[in-house]
């Protein structure tokens, strides 16, 4: 789908999610949907597939968040994935979390870590990126096993890959 598509979606997604006033709420939401959505094949697979009816994919979503997120965020999967645009939910959903983020003047941190990061965790590395980036930001965690120890932490277009994976690939490459 076109840029000017993705954002159109994404804008309209964020403009529901702010009238309904669960912004906050909804972002994170849909963040962490299209996390799964991109790790799980057979999820990715089944909100895709044109010969699975409009009306199944819909009832999918509705399943699988049904009482697990908000009304709001259940609607709006439901209505992207009903118009077709499932293969592009995740570039959808980024949009949206960076435009949240530019309303409140903030950059969006996606951080990928072995294990999830306790509250006090999360502060001080929002801090340390903060630092060193010379910008705000909010953090969106991710718990990725693959990467065995440490984080991986991008910020735009800045990586900062302090993860034990990378590590041990770079010892590899040496020997």
């Amino acid at each position: 789908m076109s840029d000017a598509r993705i954002d159109g979606y994404a804008r309209a997604l964020f403009e529901v999610a702010r009238a309904e006033g669960t912004l906050d709420e909804v972002e994170d939401e849909l963040f962490r949907f299209a996390r799964s959505y991109e790790s799980s094949d057979e999820l990715r697979n089944a909100l895709t597939d044109e010969m699975v009816p409009a009306a199944k994919r819909q009832a999918i979503v509705e399943d699988l968040l049904g009482g697990k997120a908000t009304p709001t965020t259940t609607q709006l999967i439901s209505m992207v994935v009903g118009s077709g645009r499932g293969r592009d939910l995740p570039a959808i959903i980024d949009k949206l979390v960076q435009r949240a983020a530019n309303s409140k003047n903030l950059e969006v941190a996606e951080v990928r870590s072995a294990v999830a990061l306790t509250d006090d965790q999360q502060t001080r590395l929002k801090a340390a990126l903060a630092n060193a980036t010379g910008k705000q930001v909010t953090l969106k965690v991710v718990v990725d096993p693959s990467i065995v120890g440490g984080i991986v932490a991008t910020v735009g277009d800045t990586v900062i890959d302090g993860s034990v994976r990378t590590r041990v690939d770079q010892l590899k490459s040496r020997l």
